[in-house]
């Protein structure tokens, strides 16, 4: 083989490895982001629940999901079920390349990748249904959606089934990451109800503010960070100058859509309050990045600004919107990944000559059926078997104590309730 072929080889795993590594970091990301979001009184648990989901999404996927969501074969609707993958196999460059001529790095660099992205969907689900569900509940979950329900919707688009044959255009996942997590997160919280106290029969909405705002804050930088190799790393490829110039773009449409979605949320939320929203402009940078994330490649700078403040916009009216229909979401995940990404996956038609809105709206509703409705059945019977919601006195204790077994904070809320 040409060293040349090797050079590209070696270069093209070596950044597909570190953008995967990248978007791991976006766990802690998550894990911050939520536990500044929540009371003190429940952030052991949420901690618990965002590193112990990671580690299922490991494991399920590399069971069974990977072989569910990269078939060696199916019908586009369902994969030929392949479990080989837990056992290993030669990913040497001769083998790899005999066997697919397109094939320009490593086999399990592809798996480290694609792992950490249903381990992204399933985080978008801890922070909605947080401060009231019970720990084991949401774990036994996890086992099902990491290894089921995200990777069947992940091969009707990126596995080569039927909803990437009928055009439907979704780079890195407002779809089938984003709007995926935000989907199950929604079952889950209608089966849940709200968090005691944050509605009242008259139809007020109580504010429960967050305990810790510079780990918002971090957690939202992190995320931030970790998005450039969630978007980057899936363009694929970097070793030759249209690769790199592409994978340079998608840098700056991101960082730009982000900022865009900052600023837009900000001042929406200056309008609408009288102040400036810590948490809504936080919420704004997400927003913007998930809207960018189905299209980071074509926009011009301009435009993925644009799309990220419309992202920005739509996040606060959503989650106000949420609030009155009193769907309880703490962290505002099901209107940062599921109303954002939805609007992701249209604004891809403004900037793709090769998208259409029809089959935009396709894949957007196919995702959104099939993991709302799987996701509410598990949800369902789970909530028959072992139910899913914790006692009112342990959520009124906090979660921590009931599930965990210790506080987080425990000299500010110990025996004197401080933080309650």
């Amino acid at each position: 083989m040409e060293a040349i072929t090797q050079l590209s080889y070696a270069l093209d795993t070596f950044y597909f490895l570190v953008s995967g590594a990248l978007v791991m970091w976006m766990a802690a990301g998550f894990a911050m982001l939520e536990a500044g979001l929540v009371r003190a009184k429940n952030t052991a648990e949420i901690l618990t629940k965002n590193i112990t989901l990671f580690a299922i999404a490991c494991i399920m996927y590399m069971l069974v999901g990977y072989g569910i969501m990269y078939p060696d074969g199916g019908n586009g609707f369902i994969p030929a079920l392949d479990l080989g993958f837990m056992f290993g196999g030669d990913n040497s460059v001769d083998d790899v390349l005999k066997s697919n001529g397109e094939t320009y790095y490593s086999g399990m660099s592809d798996f480290f990748f694609q792992v950490v992205f249903v381990a992204t969907a399933m985080s978008i689900v801890s922070g909605a249904v947080a401060e009231r569900m019970k720990l084991w509940a949401f774990l036994a979950f996890s086992v099902v959606m990491t290894g089921f329900i995200y990777p069947l919707q992940g091969y009707w688009k990126w596995g080569g089934g039927f909803l990437d044959a009928a055009g439907f255009s979704d780079f890195a996942g407002s779809g089938v990451v984003h709007l995926c997590g935000a989907a199950a997160a929604l079952a889950g919280v209608l089966l849940l109800g709200a968090r005691k106290g944050k509605y009242t029969a008259d139809g007020r909405v109580n504010a429960i503010p967050g305990a810790n705002m510079p780990m918002a804050t971090l957690g939202t930088f992190i995320l931030w960070l970790g998005w450039f190799g969630f978007n980057g790393g899936s363009e694929l490829k970097l070793s030759n100058i249209e690769e790199a110039n592409a994978v340079a773009m998608v840098f700056v449409n991101t960082n730009a859509a982000a900022a865009g979605g900052v600023i837009a949320a900000l001042l929406t939320a200056r309008a609408l309050f009288g102040k400036a929203d810590l948490t809504m402009t936080l919420n704004g940078a997400l927003a913007g990045l998930v809207a960018i994330t189905a299209e980071p490649l074509t926009p011009t700078p301009l435009l993925a600004t644009i799309v990220g403040a419309v992202g920005g916009v739509l996040v606060v009216f959503s989650i106000i919107f949420m609030d009155k229909l009193k769907i309880d979401d703490p962290v505002g995940a099901i209107s940062v990944h599921g109303v954002v990404g939805m609007w992701g996956l249209l604004a891809v038609a403004l900037s793709n000559p090769d998208a259409t809105l029809g089959a935009q709206l396709l894949g957007l509703g196919t995702i959104f059926a099939w993991t709302f409705g799987a996701s509410f059945i598990v949800w369902l019977i789970i909530k028959l078997v072992m139910g899913i919601r914790v006692s009112e006195e342990e959520e009124y204790e906090g979660v921590d104590i009931g599930e965990c077994g210790l506080e987080a904070y425990p000299e500010f809320t110990g025996s004197h309730g401080a933080g309650r």
